[in-house]
Parts: structure tokens; sequence; C-alpha cells
């Protein structure tokens, strides 16, 4: 595992950026087509916008699965994050080969979870950005994680945690109005990544990090099973960072 710190969430979110569009051009140059996995969050800001920044990506042979998304979110709603995906990444890049969705809205969400991982089975990812939670957790695989379940995508029921951050980040007015559920990629998926940027700013996720990095692998620490992939890149800014012994 490569572990970065930078100095702050824009300086981190450009090296994240460059790091991404670099392995998809590594991938375009030995195959068709680059598969890829966006998260979203607040995490994810500066990221994105370097991604879609970065030159020479020929965007028309890559294809984007969502990682996550609420149960039961009107279409629009402010908080989804097939919106934030689509104003931050599928509107500024030109002529993406496919954007493949995550519909929250489904009348049966075990059946869009099939749907999805027949998709995500046939195209194998070159490249995940992800971030974790304050909590520990990994796309909505909040802790205790499932570590040993092959379905592409589960019906996860997320902790009080995971849905305080969210109203604490701005996402919703209150913690009644945050969803229970949602649909999240695996664990076991995720790490079928050939190569994994995970982007982790913010002084609010300095005890996450530090689990995550310094303590057992374990899913009551879902992030910590990142240290058991062959190529994933940690990237914090000086605030997540501030709890390690060691820094970078």
């Amino acid at each position: 595992m490569e572990i970065l710190v930078l100095e702050d969430a824009r300086q981190l979110g450009a090296a994240a950026g460059e790091r991404a569009a670099g392995a998809i051009r590594a991938a375009l140059e030995q195959r068709e087509e680059a598969n890829i996995i966006l998260a979203t969050g607040a995490s994810q800001f500066h990221v994105l916008a370097a991604l879609v920044a970065e030159p020479d990506v020929d965007w028309a042979r890559v294809r984007m699965f969502h990682l996550d998304e609420y149960i039961g979110l009107p279409e629009g709603h402010p908080a989804g994050f097939r919106k934030y995906l689509d104003e931050r990444f599928v509107r500024q890049v030109p002529g993406l080969k496919e954007a493949v969705f995550v519909d929250g809205g489904a009348a049966d969400p075990a059946a869009e979870c099939r749907r999805l991982g027949a998709l995500i089975t046939r195209h194998p990812i070159d490249v995940a950005l992800v971030g974790i939670g304050e909590n520990s957790h990994l796309a909505f695989n909040d802790p205790p994680a499932d570590f040993d379940t092959e379905e592409p995508y589960i019906v996860a029921a997320l902790d009080e945690a995971c849905r305080r951050q969210q109203l604490g980040e701005g996402w919703f007015p209150s913690l009644e109005a945050v969803p229970a559920r949602a649909i999240s990629m695996s664990i076991r998926q995720i790490m079928k990544s050939r190569r994994i940027i995970c982007s982790v700013p913010d002084r609010r996720k300095a005890e996450a990090v530090k689990r995550t990095l310094e303590g057992p692998v374990e899913n009551t620490c879902p992030a910590s099973i990142l240290r058991e992939h062959p190529d994933c890149t940690v990237l914090l800014d000086a605030e997540s960072a501030a709890l390690l012994k060691k820094k970078g």
C-alpha cells in the first residue's frame, strides 16, 4: 500500500485525479476500453474536479460504475449520488462510453443489485476511486461489514454514525431525513479492482484513518481491508493524517 500525505484537500484531489487519469490511460493502452468506479461525498469534490480536467483521456472508451446510492430518495434529490456524479463527472467529460448508475428508486432493490452485478461481472474494473467514512465504512459497507459475500452489489443497512455523517456534511435537513438503506457495491467487488485510489481528507476522518492504517484488519473497521489489496494508494491531507504514528 502506498500512503501519501498532502498539505490540504485541494492538493490531495489533484494528486488523486492525476493518478486516476494515469491508470485509465495505461488501461486503454492495453485494452479497447477501461472500466472505473467513482465514489461521491465531500471527499471526492477535488478528486473529480482534477480528474475531469486531465488531458488526453479517451473518455469515449471509458465506462463508469456508480459505487452506491440511497434507497428511496426521489429522482433529482440534492443528496442523491446519481445527481452528484451526473453534475460533477458525466456532464464534464466528452462522450463517455457508458455511465452505469445505481437506481435507488427501483421498486425491487434486490433485483437492481442483480442487474448491476451482471453488468460489472462482464466488465472488470481497472481503477476504483473511493473514500472512507467517519465510521471507517467502505462504500456503504458499515461495520461490521460483510467481508465474505461474493455478490457484487448488496442492500445495506446504514448505521447511525453513517447517517449522522451525511447530516453533518449538510446533505439532509435532519437525521430522520437520511435514508436507512442503500444499494452498495460489496467489499469483495471493490477489492477486485486492479487499482484502488482512496482519498480521505478532513480532521473528522482522522480516527478512521488511524484505525484503517494502524489497527487490525477486521470487519469492524471495513476500510482496513484495503491493506490487503496489491495496488492501493491512500491519499491523506495533514488533518486526516494527524493521528498517525508515521505520516507518509
